[in-house]
């Protein structure tokens, strides 16, 4: 029972752990190509970041549904009876 919850927390740590990295280095991309496509074309910039916007939104929903499911190990563990 006790390694279950052991476990269990350690695979939410993961994920929180993935989910921070993963949206770092996510919008440090985003931000890297909006910049130097903006500088290449500035008539796009509006649109460029329109899209900057809608795609940023796209990657912080994936990690907030890693924080949930490292929620649900957390304090509704499926794996203890």
């Amino acid at each position: 029972m006790e390694t279950i919850q052991a476990f269990s927390l350690i695979a939410a740590a993961i994920i929180f752990g993935v989910c921070g990295a993963g949206t770092a280095i996510a919008f440090g991309n985003l931000g890297g190509k909006l910049i130097e496509s903006s500088a290449r074309q500035p008539e796009l910039a509006p649109k460029l970041q329109t899209q900057f916007f809608l795609v940023a939104a796209f990657v912080d929903v994936i990690s907030i549904i890693g924080v949930g499911m490292s929620f649900l190990f957390i304090f509704a563990n499926p794996f203890v009876g």
